[in-house]
């Protein structure tokens, strides 16, 4: 089970660590591969494993243009698929303006050599760190030479030809491409929250939704529209179609998250689900009247099914 710091001056120093460095938003396939890299080289050397992140991320920090940055996942999922690499421990250093002003060389003496123990450092393709990124790949390796560890930096994970990364994520999930970013995740993209009343429109025309509440601010949701969807409720898996978006067709003023579970009908109000997102389906639109809409959701529903049935269910879940 992963052991998990909040302040790095409590990390029990041990002698033979394997470390990376970064942030993990996404805790996506390129992520997981130098973990896997890590614990590879841990096995070898009979040493453990050791991620050093950081919250919040440095750009809401640094940028005013990040201030508001959406994260892929909140800071406790971030944490939990963390633990389902097989870590050893996490240590999660809180970032602010004044830590950002450490020198690249400081970091790692201080507190990677100094209080971690650190023997070998796994790095990703385009690795940086340090005040103004300072710190690179070459500057690792000479710091290694001085102080008495080594380095080695992974080539970047590619999927069709795109560089798997945290920022392709976002831009896919913003353009409600959800089928690319689950690929590059290397899981299904889903969203957790509470069940909470809304208008009750749904049950009217025979599509009753549950309208999510989702807790962290700072989540990620991907762009308005209609999904294919599975759901975790309760330890049940079911599966339905998600709507993202304002609702226009009943004149709705803000923004909301909704499922419509397929072949379910008890009251869930109150309790909490996760919903995974499949794949985008249409735009989110207007129509004349309700009835309209029905007939659109009929059509919608067998499209869902459809692709459900022929889609396989990732191994690595949210």
């Amino acid at each position: 089970m992963v052991k998990f710091y909040r302040r790095i001056e409590d990390f029990p120093r041990l002698r033979n660590v394997i470390a990376t460095i970064g942030i993990f938003d996404g805790v996506h396939s390129g992520h997981r591969r130098i973990i896997e890299r890590m614990r590879e080289v841990a096995k070898e050397r009979g040493g453990e494993t050791v991620l050093v992140t950081f919250n919040p991320h440095p750009k809401s920090v640094l940028h005013k243009d990040h201030k508001y940055l959406k994260y892929i996942h909140s800071r406790s999922r971030k944490i939990d698929l963390l633990a389902r690499t097989g870590i050893d421990y996490v240590i999660e250093i809180p970032f602010s303006k004044a830590f950002a002003q450490t020198p690249a060389r400081e970091f790692i003496q201080s507190f990677m050599v100094q209080k971690v123990g650190v023997s070998h450092i796994v790095v990703g393709y385009d690795y940086r760190f340090g005040k103004g990124q300072e710190g690179t790949y070459e500057g690792l390796l000479a710091m290694g030479k001085e102080w008495g560890f080594s380095v080695e930096q992974l080539s970047a994970v590619t999927v069709s030809d795109i560089i798997v990364s945290s920022t392709a994520i976002r831009s896919a999930l913003h353009e409600g491409n959800v089928q690319l970013a689950n690929t590059l995740l290397g899981y299904e993209y889903s969203l957790f929250g509470e069940i909470i009343y809304g208008k009750q429109l749904g049950r009217t025309i025979g599509f009753p939704t549950a309208n999510i509440e989702v807790p962290n601010k700072l989540k990620l949701i991907a762009a308005n529209g209609v999904y294919a969807c599975r759901i975790l409720w309760k330890g049940q898996k079911l599966i339905g179609m998600g709507n993202i978006g304002f609702r226009p067709t009943v004149n709705g003023n803000h923004r909301t998250i909704e499922v419509n579970i397929f072949d379910f009908s008890q009251e869930i109000y109150g309790d909490y689900l996760t919903v995974y997102f499949v794949q985008r389906i249409r735009d989110e639109k207007k129509f004349q009247d309700l009835d309209a809409l029905k007939v659109q959701l009929e059509e919608d529903q067998e499209v869902v099914r459809e692709i459900l049935k022929q889609c396989k269910v990732s191994p690595f879940k949210a």
